[in-house]
């Protein structure tokens, strides 16, 4: 470098390197207001109003809630719970449940909710209206709880009965979006009667879209007339059919639903060779139960 180009070639790569600065300042700064923080807190109980009701059957519905933007998550880890609270009778009631919605879905969270007539959370949920609030806190759940990534399990066997179909729709969903992601996915769906059977027609479009990843198995305790799926209780023999040996690499099975066929469920899959889930399951368990 001569003395004539000294200041010159100075000039320009300080003037090069504040460019640079000033252009990684305004990405950092985009990116950072890009990023979609998340409506949910742990610790906090934080209220969502109701933004519409979409009915699925004379008891049950879909409750979504307002996030505070239109372009907010939830950021519920998927498979996981939170909590629901209200005043019932001048004492804070609360309840857990999964969405079946995720964060894909921005600005509102869904929620499956069957009403029982001596149900406490389930039955003010139902008498909400459109712009009233309840009050959510989460994730809810011990360590170790059910958080899906891909690489969870080769194969998942799952065994649902009524509303407990919510966190396996969830963790199917994710499942099946992700093209990456090859797990297998076989679901045993309980109920009494067919109109029992929700969102049913989501699962056979999934069914449909993705035979190669996902069936479906509906039992029923009153079958129509020409009913094509299992009829009564789930059996250990429905189960043996319809899901992987306890043997197969890499296989996992999950429960949710009532407690009376859980008890039933756990007892099946021991009989046939699976370890007996524990009382509160962890991620690496064989047997998960919700």
């Amino acid at each position: 470098m001569t003395a004539e180009e000294g200041p010159g070639a100075v000039a320009q790569i300080i003037s090069l390197v504040l460019g640079m600065s000033i252009t990684s300042l305004f990405l950092w700064w985009y990116n950072r207001k890009s990023e979609v923080p998340p409506s949910l807190s742990s610790t906090e109980w934080l209220k969502y109003p109701l933004q519409k009701i979409i009915t699925i059957s004379p008891n049950t519905a879909i409750y979504r809630f307002a996030l505070k933007k239109d372009t907010s998550v939830l950021g519920l880890p998927i498979g996981q719970h939170i909590q629901i609270r209200g005043k019932i009778g001048g004492k804070d009631i609360m309840r857990s449940y999964t969405p079946i919605s995720s964060d894909d879905d921005k600005g509102y969270v869904d929620f499956m909710i069957k009403s029982y007539p001596q149900g406490n959370i389930s039955k003010y949920v139902s008498q909400l209206k459109v712009g009233e609030y309840v009050e959510m806190k989460g994730p809810k759940g011990p360590k170790g709880q059910m958080k899906y990534v891909p690489g969870y399990a080769n194969e998942i066997g799952m065994i649902a009965g009524g509303t407990g179909i919510t966190p396996m729709l969830q963790i199917i969903r994710a499942i099946l979006k992700n093209p990456k992601d090859k797990t297998k996915v076989s679901l045993i769906y309980a109920n009494v009667n067919s109109e029992d059977i929700l969102l049913k027609q989501d699962l056979d479009n999934l069914v449909e879209t993705h035979p190669e990843r996902f069936n479906v198995y509906y039992v029923l305790n009153n079958p129509p007339e020409k009913w094509e799926g299992g009829v009564g209780f789930v059996s250990r023999t429905m189960i043996e059919k319809h899901i992987s040996s306890p043997s197969t690499e890499g296989v996992k099975v999950l429960l949710c639903g009532p407690p009376p066929m859980m008890s039933a469920m756990k007892k099946h899959l021991e009989d046939i060779g699976f370890p007996k889930a524990k009382t509160i399951s962890k991620m690496e368990d064989q047997v998960f139960v919700f």
